[in-house]
């Protein structure tokens, strides 16, 4: 299973007002122990801006974007020296990963992200995600660490977003003013009556609430991960979580993941052509394989990489689309030839596929 963890400020400093070291040592153990039970996990961690707040010794707050980049900048550096530091106490490495809006918008940006998180993932490394708040405009910030923790969901293709925080969950009303309120265990769609359940803004500490909560689970059960919202102080949160143990409020997937992706790849249309011979299409469309540059017989039309395009059979059907790996250019290049041939035809190689399976659909 492949985790998203995302972890709130409030979390982080269990409810004060500086990073809570026993606390990180305990979120630490928590994801050491899902990787070792064979699970992949990546985290979304806030915390930055307290982080550097902390370490100017907490000067009073105007909440401007400057202030907010420059505590960032100041913060984020220390943040992920604490994670380093405990994740080595259990032998887990740890890689930096720093996002802004444009890199989830270009598609190109977008591929080379998820080349990186698939590379960590599969070495062990855990990748420990924030947004780019030191240099990341309004114009293109995502805005909150909830919401990209959805994005990043979609990004790696998650079978499950769990955002941890300082609620139970989702509640029928606000626990802090109606005493009668429950916890909700499950929501099988975000409607008006869950957006209304939403309540207001979050701590001073940080800057989502549970509205944005719901904002990130929409996003992504939409993209079929299911969801659980669930206490960061619980003991072996996220253990039980993956292992199927109904804490908090889980938010049902709306589809498949495999749908969500096909409408993904298939909302694109290019006028891009790559067209196979027998044996490249006899393997795309009866054993779902990926397409190497061996079985590409000529590239038709201009396109970028992560791009759509159209995977022609020698009859001139569309046999399928998909999401290449290479340029125009460079496909063109290492059409028909073996994949061990790539890196010296073009000086570099994103891997030994044209496009991969796993961003093939099938007409």
């Amino acid at each position: 299973m492949r985790v998203v963890l995302k972890l709130g400020t409030s979390v982080l400093t269990a409810g004060g007002d500086r990073l809570s070291r026993p606390r990180l040592v305990d979120l630490m153990r928590g994801m050491v122990a899902v990787q070792a039970a064979g699970h992949q996990v990546v985290l979304v961690s806030s915390g930055a801006v307290l982080a550097g707040w902390e370490a100017l010794a907490f000067p009073p707050r105007d909440r401007t974007l400057a202030e907010k980049q420059l505590l960032a900048a100041v913060g984020q550096g220390r943040l992920m020296h604490l994670y380093a530091l405990l994740a080595e106490l259990y032998g887990v490495n740890v890689a930096q990963v720093l996002l802004t809006a444009d890199d989830f918008r270009d598609r190109t940006r977008y591929l080379n992200a998820r080349t990186t998180l698939d590379a960590c993932l599969s070495r062990g490394v855990l990748p420990i995600i924030n947004e780019n708040d030191a240099v990341a405009l309004e114009q293109i910030r995502v805005g909150d660490n909830d919401t990209l923790s959805a994005f990043v969901a979609n990004l790696v293709d998650a079978d499950l977003l769990v955002i941890l925080t300082d609620a139970p969950g989702l509640y029928t009303a606000d626990p802090r003013t109606d005493p009668d309120a429950t916890l909700i265990p499950v929501v099988e769609r975000v409607t008006p009556e869950v957006w209304a359940r939403a309540g207001g803004a979050g701590s001073h500490r940080g800057t989502g609430g549970m509205h944005t909560k719901i904002q990130a689970a929409e996003i992504a059960t939409r993209a079929g991960t299911p969801v659980v919202i669930a206490p960061g102080d619980a003991p072996d949160a996220l253990a039980r979580i993956v292992g199927g143990e109904a804490l908090g409020t889980r938010f049902l997937a709306a589809g498949s993941r495999l749908e969500a992706r096909k409408r993904w790849i298939l909302a694109e249309i290019s006028p891009a052509r790559v067209h196979l011979d027998d044996g490249a299409a006899r393997a795309v469309t009866e054993r779902g394989s990926s397409l190497l540059p061996a079985g590409i017989r000529r590239v038709e039309g201009e396109f970028v990489r992560g791009q759509t395009i159209r995977l022609i059979g020698p009859g001139g059907a569309e046999l399928a689309r998909g999401l290449t790996r290479y340029a125009s250019g460079d496909l063109g290049r290492i059409a028909g030839h073996h994949s061990r041939e790539i890196e010296a035809l073009l000086g570099f190689t994103y891997g030994p596929e044209a496009v991969h399976r796993d961003d093939l659909v099938r007409l």
